[in-house]
């Protein structure tokens, strides 16, 4: 296992120092679920939850949240993201919806953060727009999927289990 690189010697936080590490390009997906009654999804899917567009607004703030990930979580650095993209589609077998977020950048650090952070707050989103039809939604298997680029090389996560 490796060591913990936001710990220094004396094991206070501090941020990695990344500046002798080569520019490359650098791709992370991430995924998550959304679990519903299935008249929830059906009003969401339809555009007729009270609040509007779920999905659409949902889509937006996942993409707004990867870009400003650096001011959510104190050790990450800014980055100058190339591509965000989030996707949600319905699953009627969980019943719920399910949501990825792929992120893409050239730079001296992953972008693993943003990708989970993308899909963890297009599914708070999906929650708070459709929570006054259904309190009883849960968030699940929000995790990195996939990663390219860097020093560490590609990682790709075993398929969950069913």
């Amino acid at each position: 296992m490796a060591s913990l690189t936001h710990l220094d010697d004396t094991g206070a936080a501090r941020m990695v120092d990344v500046s002798d590490k080569a520019a490359t390009t650098r791709e992370a997906l991430a995924e998550g679920r959304v679990v519903m009654a299935p008249a929830t999804l059906e009003l969401i899917v339809s555009g007729n939850a009270k609040k509007g567009d779920v999905l659409g607004v949902a889509r937006i703030a996942g993409i707004m949240a990867a870009k400003r990930t650096h001011e959510l979580i104190p050790l990450c650095h800014p980055l100058m993201l190339a591509k965000v993209e989030v996707e949600i589609a319905a699953a009627p077998a969980l019943p719920g919806l399910t949501v990825t977020a792929r992120v893409k950048t050239t730079g001296q650090t992953g972008v693993e953060m943003e990708a989970l952070t993308a899909v963890s707050v297009a599914c708070l989103t999906i929650y708070d727009m459709a929570k006054a039809a259904d309190r009883g939604m849960r968030l699940e298997g929000i995790r990195l999927v996939e990663k390219s680029g860097g020093r560490s090389g590609h990682f790709r996560a075993d398929p969950p289990a069913a």
